[in-house]
């Protein structure tokens, strides 16, 4: 006996379709077959009853369990390759009820060191660099899901004040920021002109988040480059930073 195919949507169980009218002979249509005629009485009204049930969880408990095993599923891909993480929201998705029906994930935890930092870049153990204190940098970052961050600097904009990194999670708050400024010109003709052209630069970080998630600080190897490649600079320093949030003013950045 083929069982249909709409039994398998758990979101509307149409169990007492499927029992009173797919299912005759759970239902008395056909007792001959489902009962000894040869027996008579009550003994045979209560075979009938208890051949009834008993058939009844036969093909319930499977049903229910296919749901479980269903939903489980769904819901175990959204991150199969690890053991011990939280399963993410589900949204039921099912626009045909004779069709089988799916989880939809609808929100995904973020990291926390997801969002909008206010960063200071200050050098520090320089031996022919710049001093110990010296300003390098002070900028606005957004570090997002996707594992990529953007950066607008400070510096002026010819100099190149917009600059992007890829981010990777390396232990227990603790990241690796791969960050580059690409091609720009200098601060020959500032604040107005156009200077001289220059080349890229690499910004290797290494941070960590404290634990409240306000704040994140490590340190930085800044490597500037010609238009050649030719390597022109070599900076080291701290990196602190406060997290903005939607009440951050203007003077708390100052």
């Amino acid at each position: 006996m083929e069982i249909p195919s709409k039994l398998f949507s758990c979101k509307y169980l149409q169990l007492y379709h499927f029992f009173t009218i797919n299912l005759s002979i759970l239902h008395g249509s056909d007792v001959s077959s489902a009962v000894n005629p040869s027996v008579t009485g009550p003994l045979a009204r209560g075979g009938f009853v208890m051949y009834r049930k008993f058939t009844i969880r036969i093909l319930v408990l499977p049903f229910l369990s296919a749901c479980l095993l269903t939903a489980t599923a769904s819901a175990a891909c959204g991150d199969a390759n690890k053991f011990g993480r939280n399963l993410h929201r589900q949204s039921w998705q099912d626009s045909d009820p004779l069709q089988f029906g799916s989880l939809l994930k609808i929100a995904d935890d973020s990291d926390p060191i997801v969002g909008m930092w206010h960063v200071t870049f200050t050098a520090q153990g320089n031996e022919a660099g710049p001093p110990d204190g010296t300003p390098i940098d002070n900028a606005l970052a957004t570090w997002h899901s996707d594992g990529t961050e953007l950066m607008n600097s400070v510096r002026p904009p010819q100099d190149g004040d917009f600059c992007m990194g890829v981010w990777k999670k390396i232990g227990k708050n603790t990241y690796k920021l791969n960050h580059f400024a690409w091609f720009a010109n200098d601060t020959a003709n500032a604040p107005s002109g156009i200077g001289n052209p220059t080349g890229p630069t690499r910004i290797l970080q290494h941070i960590a988040l404290s634990q409240d998630g306000k704040h994140y600080s490590g340190t930085f190897i800044l490597d500037a480059y010609d238009t050649s490649g030719t390597q022109v600079a070599h900076i080291v320093g701290v990196i602190a930073a406060t997290r903005i949030t939607i009440n951050t003013t203007v003077p708390d950045l100052l």
